[in-house]
């Protein structure tokens, strides 16, 4: 009786885990054409999520934590249509789950099919420097907040600040690879979320604002250098194995 009671609370454990790998509600539809800015954020509470003005290219970085290098075969028009998201969940959702629940969402919703294939690249390989760990651990509950975000305006000659809040290490490389615009590897072996403050000088790679100014100068140190000084991290520059995201179908959605 035991072994049969146990299996019935595990077999409804697992449905329950199923049940919230897809949202209850969701609806897509076409970003207002005059819409500026925009992103995707899961609300205060975790049981709602919203996009706002995002392409799908956009999208499938965020859920799947890759950068643009690591997507081939995507159509054109991923990068050149916007789309507003709005979903809820079931249940409150964890930070973990959102993005497999959002996956879901877009596998149905835009038809989305690929395979993996594994490529050595160019990569940023994160790890902790000999001077060890100087974040501080976040074992609180989850906040739904953004795990990386500026701390304040952009004021220079003042360096960027950064807050990283109840942020894990997966997530810090992948918001490194969208700075540095190439993929990054997590090898810190730090398990958990942290938060900390990250204040460097940003690097526009010879970019220039929109009327061909040259971008402000900011002090501070470099990004890497910030890493290594204020948070006990390294990064380093290697050929590594990379996974790649080969779109194979791909459609549009049709009105909800």
């Amino acid at each position: 009786m035991k072994r049969i009671l146990g299996f019935i609370v595990l077999a409804g454990c697992l449905l329950h885990a199923q049940r919230q790998t897809a949202f209850e509600v969701a609806t897509v539809k076409s970003s207002d054409p005059a819409a500026r800015g925009g992103g995707i954020k899961a609300n205060p509470g975790g049981q709602t999520i919203a996009a706002s003005n995002v392409d799908l290219r956009l999208m499938i970085r965020w859920m799947y934590k890759i950068t643009n290098e690591q997507i081939a075969g995507l159509p054109d028009w991923g990068d050149d249509l916007r789309w507003d998201v709005q979903a809820k969940a079931e249940r409150p959702a964890s930070r973990e789950e959102w993005p497999v629940m959002f996956q879901a969402l877009v596998a149905e919703r835009f038809q989305l099919k690929f395979h993996k294939e594994t490529r050595t690249m160019t990569a940023l390989v994160l790890g902790v420097d000999k001077s060890g760990s100087k974040m501080k651990v976040n074992a609180g509950q989850d906040q739904f907040e953004i795990s990386m975000t500026l701390a304040g305006p952009l004021a220079p000659p003042a360096p960027a600040k950064w807050r990283g809040n109840r942020c894990s290490m997966q997530y810090l490389a992948w918001w490194l690879s969208q700075q540095q615009s190439r993929p990054a590897v997590d090898q810190t072996g730090l398990p958990g979320y942290y938060d900390f403050t990250l204040e460097f000088a940003p690097d526009f790679g010879g970019r220039t604002g929109p009327n061909g100014e040259a971008p402000p100068a900011f002090d501070g140190p470099t990004l890497f250098e910030a890493l290594r000084k204020q948070l006990g991290l390294k990064v380093e520059s290697a050929k590594a194995p990379v996974e790649v995201y080969v779109i194979e179908r791909v459609v549009k959605p049709s009105p909800n």
